[in-house]
């Protein structure tokens, strides 16, 4: 089990327990996946642009991504419907908890000027959106061998529709949220 994970079923779930006032362990919020995509907008004129995107997104997750398709046709921008315009991973149990241990741990103080997660980035559902400008912050991503510098969009989805008890649970996690005034 991974230690993130471990964390959570021990330490974590009884904390929100006594905070929430919660009788059984079931009614804990819990992270149930984590959702990364890439836009690739730029792929309607070169194809290599895809592969590219999704090749760094495997070795960031360790798992291959799904080409996203586009669902309508967009004249204005030159898309037809069923054109490959960018790439997602969904991870799960283990990978997801590595993959946020990795995100915590070594990508967001790579980030430049870094103050803090916002804490307005939720979706009224419980769901959290965190936009990562370049995927550069990630140590195994090399410059040299970068096609193009693009940002992705993680979705950190939870089993709660309240807001406030998903960021307890993602404060508890270790996300480093932006500090109340």
């Amino acid at each position: 089990m991974e230690e993130l994970q471990e964390k959570y079923v021990t330490n974590i779930v009884p904390d929100l327990m006594t905070e929430f006032g919660y009788k059984s362990i079931m009614q804990a919020p819990k992270l149930e996946k984590i959702v990364i995509n890439i836009g690739v907008g730029d792929a309607k004129d070169n194809k290599k642009l895809i592969e590219a995107a999704a090749n760094e997104l495997t070795v960031i997750t360790g798992q291959k991504p799904v080409i996203t398709k586009a669902h309508k046709s967009l004249s204005n921008f030159k898309i037809r419907e069923g054109m490959p315009i960018g790439c997602k991973v969904t991870l799960r149990g283990s990978r997801m908890y590595s993959f946020l241990t990795k995100l915590i741990g070594s990508a967001l103080p790579r980030v430049r000027d870094f103050q803090g997660l916002s804490r307005k980035a939720f979706d009224g559902r419980g769901n959290y959106n965190l936009g990562i400008k370049e995927q550069l912050i990630f140590p195994e991503i090399s410059y040299d061998e970068l096609e193009k510098v693009r940002g992705m969009n993680l979705t950190f989805v939870t089993n709660t529709n309240s807001n406030e008890q998903a960021l307890a649970l993602l404060e508890k996690l270790g996300l480093p949220f932006v500090r109340k005034k």
